[in-house]
């Protein structure tokens, strides 16, 4: 490949004159060196240079040499996601609430490479080695994890730690997750009976299909582990006649929570306290059900996590863990270094393999299990329509840069859902007694 800043005369014309630098290479220039083959997406910078099909839909555009910078310095979902926070990565024929067209475009027509170590070191002299000292990261942005054990928050997954990722990811705004989530407030994948639904009849549908998987009944407790704004304990009360308790380690959840259930007129039957699920009461509950919380334990804790779960169940009594999982064992536990920094910092996922045995391994019987991949991505096309709808009131709210995070953050994991890179599993076991006595039917007592 010819590259148009390569300089065959590098050496001053007269003895002891300063090598001179190369020119300096184009952001075009950089592009075709990082890429095989031509993208088909546009990309055009402010230097005036462009790469690409002048009539793709989907174009992108460095707008600044800040945002080459953290390209550069941050190769990957990081460096991009720091310029598209900051606005020095445009993103042109996709809304800023909805990016997922040029998502899904990115994802198969631009291929990234590593260049020869000597197209390399071309390209650094041109730009200079100042070119590679990152800017400072957005706002939005959480310290990296070494950082947070350095500044006191305690080993990843300790209670305290654990507390101050939860506060970063739900404490955005109850304003802003009710125009995002809908009227529902449920921040979990929905289950879609037809793809006609909305999403509110889906999260409905979610709901009694945990209802019905638990065999839940006027009378019975249900305890609700990381219950965020008590969905799923409103539901069981008003529905089901249950008396539920719903734990949650954001204290704005509880109390949104809290105050739903005084308005719905369910004070007698369901309850939302602001308590880690480690916390919650040691008593005998019919029930329990863990709705999103498992990606928030860590691996290395599932013995603790289900071990907590099953001492809190009646001997009989059924789980219901409901959680993202990876797509099968080879892939790290631990998330990207967007998700980490600007979505879930310390969350975890493991294989659906994982999850089984460690409920397994926990002294519970799995009965059921079943995966509802493709219903969260219709879940997350759903909340990106509801950004995009009102993009100007969620901006006002909460800033323009997290309101790009998060349509970034949910038309991602979007693709992610249907590129089948990660699944949504629903695991069902039950307290099966020493003498082998479970409660469970010969054969399933709901209906999906």
């Amino acid at each position: 490949m010819t590259s148009t800043y390569r300089s065959t005369n590098t050496q001053g014309s007269v003895p002891g004159q300063p090598r001179r630098r190369p020119p300096v290479p184009k952001v075009a220039d950089i592009v075709r060196a990082v890429t095989a083959g031509e993208p088909t997406v546009r990309i055009t910078a402010y230097d005036g240079s462009a790469v690409g099909p002048a009539d793709a839909v989907i174009g992108l555009h460095v707008a600044s040499e800040r945002g080459l910078s953290y390209l550069l310095t941050a190769p990957g979902d990081l460096g991009m996601a720091r310029a598209y926070v900051t606005g020095d990565l445009e993103v042109r024929g996709a809304h800023p609430g909805d990016p997922y067209p040029a998502l899904r475009e990115l994802a198969t027509g631009l291929q990234l490479r590593m260049p020869p170590a000597a197209e390399v070191l071309r390209l650094v002299r041109g730009l200079g080695w100042e070119r590679l000292r990152p800017p400072p990261p957005p706002p939005q942005e959480a310290t990296p994890g070494w950082k947070r054990t350095l500044a006191g928050l305690g080993l990843r997954h300790a209670k305290g730690r654990d507390a101050e990722a939860i506060h970063h990811h739900y404490d955005v705004s109850n304003r802003f997750y009710e125009m995002v989530l809908g009227p529902s407030m449920t921040y979990t994948c929905a289950c879609y009976r037809s793809e006609s639904d909305t999403l509110e009849q889906a999260q409905a549908n979610k709901y009694d299909l945990v209802a019905g998987k638990l065999a839940l009944k006027p009378g019975q407790r249900l305890l609700d582990v990381g219950c965020g704004w008590g969905g799923m304990v409103r539901h069981a009360a008003r529905e089901y006649g249950v008396r539920a308790l719903g734990v949650t380690l954001s204290r704005e959840q509880a109390e949104w929570a809290q105050a739903a259930i005084e308005r719905e007129g369910l004070g007698h039957l369901a309850e939302v306290r602001f308590l880690d699920y480690r916390d919650a009461p040691l008593e005998h509950f019919d029930a329990v059900s863990s709705i999103g919380l498992t990606e928030h334990i860590g691996v290395r804790n599932y013995p603790r996590y289900f071990g907590a779960l099953r001492d809190r169940l009646k001997p009989g009594g059924r789980l219901l863990n409901h959680c993202i999982t990876r797509s099968d064992n080879r892939a790290s536990h631990k998330p990207g270094a967007f998700i980490d920094r600007y979505v879930f910092p310390d969350g975890e996922l493991a294989s659906p393999g994982r999850l089984v045995s460690a409920v397994h391994d926990a002294a519970f019987e799995v009965q059921h299990e079943e995966n509802l991949r493709l219903h969260y991505a219709l879940t997350l096309a759903g909340w990106n329509r509801n950004l995009v709808e009102q993009w100007d009131a969620c901006v006002e709210e909460v800033g323009l840069g997290t309101a790009r995070v998060w349509g970034l953050y949910m038309a991602g994991s979007r693709l992610a859902f249907e590129r089948n890179e990660i699944q949504l599993h629903q695991i069902l076991a039950t307290k099966t007694t020493k003498d082998g006595v479970s409660s469970y039917p010969l054969r399933p007592d709901w209906t999906a």
